[in-house]
């Protein structure tokens, strides 16, 4: 099993949340492999300072090319929210799995009809920075969960 974590985020330099991250792509191993992809460029950069809509346009571009292979999860403030049962279910049986957090004004609806599912981790805004940490914790919850791994009791 493979697991992405797209994100609309200036690569990140070394910052407090990085040991954490690497802790739980760690300890994740055992189970599955864990990239983070920061998708970040010109047009985006440009369209942030012109409209959300054009920086919601910008991230579908960019987006676009990693739809195409494995299980399509955007997490979208607006979706169902998921406890972690239902979130570890979204794991079970794939093989690879996207997930996808948007930029600052989040994604446009044509993108999120595009993924397989959309969730939201609750109603509270969270930097990236945060969010990829509370969903590595969630993947590796989730995954200790299928496996009967004592971490989630």
């Amino acid at each position: 099993m493979k697991i992405n974590i797209i994100i609309v985020d200036k690569k990140s330099k070394e910052s407090i949340y990085t040991p954490l991250i690497e802790h739980y792509k760690k300890i994740s191993k055992t189970f599955v492999e864990v990239n983070i992809i920061e998708v970040f460029n010109k047009d985006i950069s440009k369209a942030q300072h012109i409209s959300p809509l054009k920086a919601q346009d910008s991230y579908s571009i960019a987006l676009d090319k990693y739809l195409n292979n494995g299980y399509n999860i955007a997490l979208d403030p607006s979706s169902k929210e998921v406890d972690t049962y239902q979130f570890a279910d979204l794991l079970r049986d794939k093989s690879s799995i996207n997930f996808f957090i948007g930029g600052a004004y989040g994604f446009e609806k044509k993108f999120i009809n595009r993924c397989n599912s959309q969730i939201s981790m609750g109603k509270i805004t969270l930097s990236h920075k945060l969010i990829k940490v509370v969903l590595m914790e969630q993947i590796f919850r989730g995954l200790t969960i299928i496996n009967n791994h004592p971490y989630h009791k």
